[in-house]
């Protein structure tokens, strides 16, 4: 397998696309960061079915080739899109992973439809305070929301600047490039995911989940320290920390990446 096989379902707002591994494995869905899509987990999908895992990649509502929700959406109707994927593939029951906002619409679906979920991993979960959620909104606003498209094309420039700011130094100007058109290929507007994320509050949810979960992150993540505090909430939970890295732990770092989630999934 060189990478996932692509497939199409219905959803609550139209046609849900998503990359499945495939095999006898159990599965495990993917939901992946804002605002770029399912090709988060490239690197890691043939390490995954390496390891015996079905890695089952959604690309969230308005982003990839997923149709766009009609409205602003939330992160709760975020996670009605994963259920209509399992009973496409006839699967009852599911392993999740999310980074980042994936990680709270993951959180969503184990608190939504606790009988499809198994064991839930949030790669960088997000308990931000009151001034940190009015920071980020604040970003949202001025360069997500407001964004302008210019007849010079000087916009991409500067969205690829703006995202090389957030990549590790050694990171390959290919992989940001792709990012950046990630960013732009979604059917709806590419703010819609930060939004929710930021409208959002992991400080309450946390607290109510009853799954085996583990947190994962990586020390030069823009959220290590948030997800200290998580753990701090749900000292229960499994916690797993890489070294080095940034906001792009799976191309960086696929292969202890993978060890690390398969080591829980196995555990």
């Amino acid at each position: 397998m060189t990478r996932p096989r692509r497939g199409y379902t219905d959803g609550p707002f139209g046609q849900i696309h998503f990359q499945d591994t495939g095999g006898d494995g159990f599965p495990l869905i993917l939901c992946h960061q804002a605002p770029i899509t399912s090709r988060q987990y490239d690197t890691v999908y043939p390490l995954l079915a390496a390891e015996g895992i079905r890695a089952i990649g959604i690309d969230t509502p308005g982003f990839g080739l997923s149709d766009e929700p009609d409205h602003v959406p939330t992160v709760e109707e975020y996670a009605t899109a994963i259920p209509p994927v399992l009973d496409h593939l006839a699967i009852t029951q599911t392993d999740i992973l999310g980074h980042h906002t994936g990680g709270l619409i993951a959180t969503e679906v184990a608190l939504q439809f606790p009988d499809r979920v198994r064991n839930l991993i949030i790669n960088g979960p997000s308990p931000f305070t009151p001034e940190e959620i009015v920071e980020w909104n604040g970003f949202v606003e001025k360069f997500e929301k407001n964004f302008e498209h210019k007849k010079d094309g000087t916009h991409l420039s500067k969205l690829f600047a703006r995202r090389w700011e957030w990549a590790d130094e050694d990171t390959d100007p290919a992989l940001v490039t792709r990012y950046v058109v990630e960013q732009l290929q979604g059917y709806g507007p590419f703010w819609y995911g930060h939004n929710a994320a930021f409208s959002y509050d992991h400080n309450v949810t946390l607290p109510k989940i009853n799954h085996r979960t583990m947190i994962l992150i990586n020390t030069g993540d823009i959220i290590y320290e948030h997800a200290k505090k998580a753990h701090e909430i749900r000292p229960d939970f499994e916690f797993c920390e890489l070294k080095g890295g940034g906001i792009d732990i799976t191309d960086q770092m696929p292969k202890e990446w993978v060890d690390a989630v398969a080591n829980f999934l196995k555990g």
